[in-house]
């Protein structure tokens, strides 16, 4: 039986760039491919509306796709949300450092692309929670419905007349599913 190498999120971020990226899952190599179209479509509105709420409020910075977060240690686990809000606290902690960010984002989006199935978003969902994550955003892009996750609440289904409300992590955001879905048109 061969032994798996488990790799550090040090190790990850020493191998550089390559053809596609990747995600370290207990401290195994996932292999992240390109979003198609749609994807980059919807991941480049939700970062645009965020980062149009964000900035002039001074709440914060969001990242965009492949910004990576080490959720958890021994194994490490680093993940790369789709879309991320860091407040404006943490992130001024974070202006010395270099790599990886710490923790979780106080906000995560993930947008489905054709390659993952609703059971892989769900288990990330709850790896950004466990790690702290205050607001987990779902986007399924052919249902054209989102799941909104946060701590200790059963999560929400929302279909395409409602709205990604900021909650308390961005109290007065919202974006209706029907703006950001008729991107796609």
């Amino acid at each position: 039986m061969a032994v798996r190498q488990l790799v550090s999120a040090e190790e990850l971020e020493r191998m550089g760039e390559r053809d596609f990226g990747f995600e370290l899952v207990r401290g195994e190599l996932v292999p992240v491919t390109p979003a198609g179209r749609e994807h980059g479509v919807l991941a480049g509105f939700l970062a645009f509306d965020l980062t149009a709420f964000v900035r002039p409020r001074h709440l914060g910075r969001v990242y965009p796709d492949g910004t990576g977060y080490k959720l958890s240690a021994n194994p490490d686990t680093v993940r790369g949300p789709d879309v991320s809000f860091v407040s404006r606290e943490r992130d001024a902690a974070l202006k010395a450092r270099r790599g990886f960010i710490p923790g979780a984002p106080d906000l995560a989006a993930e947008i489905r692309s054709p390659d993952d199935t609703v059971a892989q978003l769900e288990a990330k969902a709850v790896e950004y929670l466990d790690a702290g994550s205050r607001l987990v955003w779902l986007v399924y892009p052919h249902s054209r419905q989102a799941k909104v996750h946060q701590p200790g609440h059963a999560p929400v289904t929302l279909a395409a007349d409602d709205a990604l409300d900021g909650g308390d992590v961005l109290p007065g955001f919202a974006l209706p599913l029907s703006r950001l879905f008729a991107e796609l048109d």
